[in-house]
């Protein structure tokens, strides 16, 4: 049978793999297998519990979880037996999750935690359609709405009509609805963006197309399944090509869960990229002349191979011989921390700096930036292994067309794009009109079909003088330095631009120490003329070639990073820019009036 929907997809692996190992997870401590067979019998037993309970094709089951092997157990069950599924992120509040199950009208809400548990149980007065909470830990609870996740397993297990989970397999169609899933909503009610299998089929499909994984690869997965790029890229697109992949314990461990898997793919957002990249400039600056003249050495080498690499040129033999010996002196170092067999990083969420990119590939480790959005299921572009070009999101993947709008937003259609938006014929009609997506993103295409994003629509800063400013370009450029954690570049309607600062603590308290300067905690860090005047040169030498309506005027050092828990990033690690303004108005109207 043909792969026409996810749960199709699946079990055709699942006769293809067998007993081999499709998913490992962290444990108590230890990494546990889990093997196709085994999944797939805990596919049918809970799907089959999801028909006991009286679920119908086209209905609503919602997923509020971390990332687990039962995640996707409940996801497969629920779309193989033509529901819909709803993921919410499990880091948000109980008036979010109490929204979203309302609005999609869910009828069974699985949790992750005791916690998840009691967000649902204080909002089920308010929630009609649901009829049953699932423990996918197996907290329990004297609430009769509540059963554990190995309950249900065991309800499907006491189904006598077992046949019943394969006709139900067998009638979902490519175009029914597959999930629903609901936008980060920075502002106003977040809207429920519908894909249907074939949205989701169909992107799996072109990213096979354009790299090349399979059964022997492994890759660690640390995105929450909830967001669109970790559910298409590193879960569905593993499923189909059969790869294992490798739940990361949590983004505490993810350093150490890269070096005991050693992963040969992974999908990430740049966050990490350039925490990966600002820890490797500091424990540099941190070692003898010599080692960091190697390494400056190293790195002039790599930019000189990965320039020729790219452009699809031979290496001269001289300068191959200077590369493996740049290799071995520091590169292999590198690689070694990441696992020492990747062959390749994807990226997406939000461009990746040019340098960051550079500056990788420099040194043999591959990063595929990529461009999409959750209404896209997700990507639209990507960089290849042969077709890459550094400051760009890549080009159209199979079966999708891009173009540039006269007002520069990027228009896209193609299988991938959703149906809709769940209950809002409204908003539907006004990005999907004329046949095409509208993103919302502004962009440029180069004659080779390469797309750059310059910035969100929406995020386009105007400032008083009438100057347009795209702030994620600035923030990208101030990121590169080792001493800057986060920035937030503000100044839309105002006369000059500002920025809010996170610096990174635990460089600039080496720093401080080496200088002499107060650091008894981050307050009095920040509040050192010195420490201020030291910011002022790193900004300004980073900003130097950027246009005069383009400078960082005047910033604010923050003393605290800026967390999701805080409110102020999504779960993909984006700043919020509306919500820092509100959250840091006295300090942002401050920079304004002295």
């Amino acid at each position: 049978m043909e792969d026409n929907s996810i749960g199709i997809m699946f079990m055709n692996r699942v006769k293809e793999y067998g007993d081999r190992v499709c998913l490992k997870e962290k444990r108590e401590g230890k990494w546990e297998d889990f093997s196709w067979n085994k999944l797939a019998e805990m596919v049918r037993n809970l799907g089959l519990g999801l028909i006991s309970l009286g679920t119908e094709p086209g209905e609503r089951v919602a997923i509020f979880s971390p990332n687990s092997v039962e995640w996707k157990v409940t996801d497969l069950a629920i779309l193989s037996t033509g529901g819909i599924d709803v993921p919410l992120y499990a880091t948000i509040t109980a008036a979010q999750a109490e929204y979203i199950l309302k609005d999609s009208a869910s009828k069974i809400a699985f949790v992750g935690t005791a916690d998840h548990m009691d967000k649902v149980l204080q909002a089920k007065s308010d929630l009609p359609d649901l009829i049953k909470i699932v423990t996918m830990d197996n907290s329990t609870s004297d609430d009769p709405m509540v059963m554990t996740f190995e309950e249900m397993l065991k309800l499907g297990e006491e189904q006598e009509d077992g046949g019943a989970f394969d006709k139900r397999l067998e009638a979902v169609k490519p175009d029914d609805l597959c999930s629903i899933v609901y936008t980060s909503g920075t502002t106003g009610n977040p809207k429920g963006v519908m894909l249907t299998h074939n949205n989701f089929l169909s992107n799996c499909r072109a990213a096979s197309q354009l790299v090349d994984i399979g059964p022997d690869d492994i890759a660690v997965s640390f995105l929450p399944l909830s967001h669109v790029l970790e559910r298409m890229s590193g879960y569905y697109t593993g499923l189909m090509n059969g790869a294992t992949v490798a739940h990361a314990e949590s983004i505490d461990t993810l350093i150490d869960d890269i070096a005991e898997i050693r992963p040969n793919f992974m999908v990430s957002v740049p966050r990490l990229y350039e925490k990966f990249h600002a820890g490797i400039l500091d424990n540099i600056s941190k070692e003898s002349p010599m080692k960091q003249k190697i390494f400056n050495w190293a790195a002039k080498t790599g930019r000189e191979v990965s320039a020729l690499k790219v452009a699809h040129k031979n290496i001269p033999t001289m300068l191959n011989l200077k590369y493996k010996i740049a290799d071995h002196l520091v590169f292999s170092k590198i690689s070694e921390k990441m696992g020492g067999r990747l062959r390749f990083f994807v990226s997406g969420g939000a461009p990746l700096a040019q340098e960051i990119a550079e500056f990788f590939h420099a040194m043999g480790i591959l990063i595929l930036d990529g461009y999409g959005l959750t209404e896209t299921s997700p990507v639209l572009t990507v960089n290849t292994p042969d077709n890459l070009r550094f400051g760009t999101v890549g080009q159209a993947v199979p079966g999708v067309e891009i173009k540039i709008a006269e007002d520069g937003e990027i228009l896209a259609r193609g299988p991938n794009v959703m149906k809709g938006y769940w209950h809002l014929d409204e908003e539907t009609h006004e990005v999907l009109e004329g046949g095409w997506f509208h993103t919302g993103d502004i962009g440029e295409i180069d004659e080779d079909g390469f797309l750059s994003i310059t910035d969100r629509k929406k995020d386009i800063i105007v400032t008083a003088g009438g100057k347009n400013v795209a702030p994620q370009n600035i923030e990208n450029q101030l990121k590169l330095s080792k001493y800057i954690e986060q920035v937030a570049v503000i100044g839309d309607k105002r006369k000059y631009l500002s920025a809010l600062v996170v610096p990174n603590f635990e460089v600039l308290e080496e720093y401080c120490k080496q200088n002499g300067i107060p650091h008894a905690d981050t307050f009095e860090i920040i509040s050192n003329p010195e420490v201020e005047q030291f910011y002022r040169g790193i900004i300004d030498e980073l900003l130097k070639d950027f246009s005069h309506h383009e400078n960082i005027v005047k910033f604010t050092l923050l003393p605290e990073e800026l967390t999701e828990e805080m409110g102020v990033l999504t779960p993909t690690l984006k700043v919020k820019r509306r919500v820092v303004n509100d959250m840091f108005k006295e300090k942002i109207d401050d920079m304004y009036s002295r």
